[in-house]
């Protein structure tokens, strides 16, 4: 009991540090990990695929919120934006969460291999590739705490589909949709990186409550879990934006794209056999 116990706590830490200093929200650790516990410990042989979910959407509320008030305090938050991309991903969060119920274990462990496969390519090229001329009808400048200004807008259809999309993976898989928000946000509206990262917190903050109110529902939350995980996300979350102050996150990117990729493989060929 006591080892599990420590496993949860741990992987409440991991999730929120990385989720966190990558705007990822921690769900795509959170889920995989929560899968392998229900594996290995007769105690948590009840986590299916739908209450992983449900449990790490409510773990990224914390996670999320924790690096939000962080980011607030830098002042990196774009609101503004935020609440527009939430008028799309919030119902996106909603429908994602009813449609784990049409997914038999199997194919969502594919499913989820491969959502994995395409965050790891994301998070590989997203800063190689060039930013798309997107014709903005919303313009935004915002200035950071050391006097420096940044001029950047957004298309709202365009934002909306894109935010709803990415809200339903996250109802779906549990994953924060950090992932996918950012590099959105820096490609197709040239945010700066940091504002997209702050904002992105937020905006999965509050995609996640109606996700974790939908699985709640449901009854697709472990709670227990979640109150063993729960304390090392809130830390991990305010680690991650800590670490992102302070130092590259080039390293840690390189080995989280590895273990990404090994987990989706694993996942993929677990629901293949």
């Amino acid at each position: 009991m006591l080892l599990e116990w420590i496993i949860l706590i741990l992987i409440g830490l991991v999730a929120g540090t990385v989720g966190s200093l990558v705007g990822l929200g921690g769900g795509i650790i959170t889920v995989p990990a929560l899968l392998l516990v229900a594996s290995l410990f007769p105690g948590y042989s009840h986590i299916t695929p739908p209450v992983a979910v449900g449990t790490s959407l409510v773990l990224v509320i914390i996670t999320a919120l924790a690096s939000t008030i962080s980011y607030t305090k830098k002042k990196r938050i774009d609101y503004s934006s935020a609440w527009s991309f939430f008028l799309a991903s919030g119902p996106g969060a909603i429908v994602g969460a009813y449609l784990i119920s049409y997914f038999q274990p199997r194919p969502f462990y594919i499913a989820f291999g491969l959502v994995m496969i395409l965050v790891a390519t994301v998070m590989q090229f997203r800063e190689h590739l060039k930013p798309k001329s997107v014709k903005w009808d919303v313009k935004r400048e915002f200035t950071d705490p050391k006097g420096n200004s940044y001029r950047y807008g957004y298309h709202r259809p365009t934002a909306w589909i894109g935010s709803f999309v990415i809200g339903a993976l996250s109802g779906l898989f549990g994953i924060g949709g950090g992932s996918l928000l950012v590099p959105m946000m820096v490609l197709l509206f040239q945010f700066p990186a940091h504002v997209a990262t702050a904002t992105s917190m937020f905006v999965i903050f509050l995609s996640s409550i109606l996700g974790s109110a939908t699985h709640l529902i449901q009854g697709n939350i472990d709670w227990m879990a979640v109150l063993l995980i729960a304390p090392g996300a809130w830390f991990g979350g305010q680690l991650g934006a800590w670490i992102s102050e302070r130092m590259s996150s080039h390293a840690l990117l390189i080995g989280l794209r590895i273990a990404i990729l090994v987990v989706a493989v694993r996942m993929i060929l677990e629901g293949v056999g």
